[in-house]
C-alpha cells in the first residue's frame, strides 16, 4: 500500500520536495556525462537490473548507485526532519533497508558494487571517476 505523501509545512519545503527527481538528478548527470567524455559506455537506470542502478556496465557486472545524502541518510549529513516524523522515519528506515537489500543481491551474485555518498561526488568527483573506470578497465581486461 501506497504511503500519503504530507503536505509540505513551508513554501521553502514544497520547492525542495518538488525539485527532487527520480532520475537524471544533477548528481547522475555530473558522473555521467564525466564517464561518456572519457570513452566510457554505460547503461543508465536500467529497470532490468534489481534496484534499478544509476549507472550500469551489465556486461561487466558492475552497478553503481549515487545515494542522496538525505534519502539514503547519510551518517556525516542526515538530519531527520522534525515535523511529520510518523511519514520521515518509516521512509527513511525503508530506503536504508532497500539499499542493504539491493547490496546483498549484488554482492551475493559476484557483481562489483559501487555505492557513492552525494557529498563524495561533490567534493571529489576526480575520486569517484577514477574508482569507478579502475573497475570498469579491470572487468575489461579479465574478458
Amino acid at each position: 500500500m501506497k504511503q500519503q505523501v504530507p503536505k509540505a509545512s513551508s513554501s521553502a519545503i514544497l520547492k525542495t520536495m518538488k525539485a527532487n527527481k527520480g532520475k537524471d538528478s544533477k548528481l547522475e548527470l555530473m558522473v555521467r556525462h564525466a564517464l561518456w567524455r572519457e570513452g566510457y559506455r554505460y547503461r543508465k537506470n536500467n529497470r532490468q537490473l534489481f534496484g534499478v542502478p544509476d549507472i550500469s556496465f551489465p556486461n561487466l557486472k558492475i552497478v553503481v548507485f549515487l545515494d542522496s545524502c538525505f534519502w539514503h541518510a547519510c551518517p556525516l549529513h542526515f538530519v531527520m526532519p522534525k515535523s511529520n516524523t510518523s511519514y520521515w522515519v518509516p521512509k527513511i528506515n525503508r530506503n536504508i533497508e532497500r539499499d542493504i537489500e539491493v547490496s546483498n543481491h549484488y554482492l551475493e551474485d559476484d557483481w562489483t558494487l559501487l555505492r557513492f555518498w552525494e557529498h563524495e561526488v561533490y567534493n571529489d568527483l576526480e575520486r569517484v571517476l577514477k574508482t569507478i573506470k579502475y573497475f570498469v578497465d579491470e572487468k575489461k581486461k579479465l574478458k
